[in-house]
């Protein structure tokens, strides 16, 4: 297990979000991303709560909805990571997953991709 402060973790999530290609970042909308130590009853190195974009009508169909919501399990990823490049490897990946889920996108095709 490799632990880092949280303000460094969330540093490091900032830092994967602003990594993904601005074609695709311009395109999320309406999600909060948010650091928790572990979920509960099961070890989740992220969640996507939210409608995925999808799945949403019209812009005014969608008015005054509260952000969709990706948590990120700290102590999770920690537990499964021996340097602080791993860490970041991870919430990176755990990221993009999560995000994906935002765009519509299946764990099973996560799968194929490479990136459950």
């Amino acid at each position: 297990m490799f632990q880092v402060s949280n303000e460094r973790f969330e540093e490091l999530a900032a830092n994967a979000v602003a990594s993904l290609p601005k074609e695709l970042s311009v395109e999320i909308d309406n999600v909060a991303i948010v650091v928790e130590d572990e979920a509960p009853g099961r070890p989740l190195f992220g969640l996507y709560q939210g409608i995925p974009l999808t799945k949403r009508g019209g812009r005014t169909s969608y008015a005054g909805v509260l952000p969709d919501r990706i948590t990120l399990y700290q102590t999770t990823i920690c537990r499964y990571c021996n340097s602080e490049d791993e860490v970041t490897a991870q919430i990176r990946k755990t990221v993009i997953h999560e995000i994906a889920h935002h765009f519509g996108i299946s764990d099973p095709r996560l799968e194929e991709l490479g990136w459950a």
